[in-house]
């Protein structure tokens, strides 16, 4: 963990327990460390049984292996944890267009990246609201604020996940609940291998050789920023891009001949 976040656990003395989606990647390990530096029991969450195991050897962390796609699951586990901050960390990325996508691609990434993120918000927010404290932060992405061509449903669910992470402000209205939406640009994870078929070494060349792209440690260094960051502020919103990254441009296609 960075040094800024030296002293950071004073700033958190609201919240005992943190919950962490997708923890057995490079993203969901730096937000298990840094919330573990910072003396919160850490619940972390994956399919990966395995990784888990590893990271709860290395963390301290309590770990629940489980497919956040599975709705019932998570009903038999989250309701049992008192959870003061969710983060909502697992996603799933696939590349096609609405005509050419796979269909069971399209189903997943709605799933994972928005159906589970609005059952466990749904599941931790009645004892939040009954200790009338919590914290409710979603990893999104660049994708849902700018499009660019391909990953159709990847667009599309993280869009939806900032007009849910609005509706959830507006329906908690007068609680002590604060809403975040960290939308990174890109970062050095394991997704665009996953995304697009690619072994590592292929996908570090494509995306990530030359280029001066974010870390999971600093999406994690966001995520404790507003965790942290005094009771009265509620950090709606991080757009957090690479210097050398920057969305938009304009394209025209020439007309084809009839």
């Amino acid at each position: 963990m960075s040094s800024m976040w030296k002293g950071i656990t004073m700033s958190m003395s609201d919240y005992k327990s943190v919950l962490v989606t997708g923890a057995s990647g490079l993203m969901g390990q730096a937000l298990v460390e840094a919330f573990a530096s910072s003396g919160l029991t850490v619940h972390a969450m994956s399919r990966n049984s395995a990784q888990l195991e590893e990271l709860s050897s290395r963390t301290g962390c309590i770990v629940h292996a489980v497919d956040i796609a599975d709705t019932r699951a998570l009903e038999a586990i989250v309701p049992q944890l008192q959870v003061d901050v969710l983060v909502n960390n697992a996603g799933t990325a696939a590349a096609g267009s609405v005509h050419d996508g796979d269909p069971a691609a399209i189903d997943a990434q709605v799933d994972v990246n928005l159906r589970a993120v609005m059952h466990l918000s749904r599941l931790v927010l009645p004892g939040m609201i009954e200790r009338d404290r919590g914290h409710i932060v979603t990893i999104s992405s660049m994708s849902g604020h700018y499009n660019f061509p391909g990953h159709a449903a990847y667009h599309a669910t993280k869009a939806a996940i900032q007009t849910f992470c609005r509706q959830l402000r507006i329906d908690l209205f007068g609680q002590r609940i604060r809403v975040t939406e960290i939308s990174p640009g890109r970062v050095k994870t394991e997704m665009f291998s996953k995304a697009l078929g690619l072994d590592s070494g292929d996908a570090e060349g494509r995306f990530f050789d030359g280029y001066e792209t974010l870390l999971p440690s600093d999406v994690a260094d966001a995520v404790l920023y507003a965790v942290g960051s005094p009771r009265r502020v509620n950090v709606s919103l991080i757009d957090l891009l690479p210097t050398m990254q920057v969305p938009g441009g304009i394209r025209i296609a020439q007309a084809r001949s009839a």
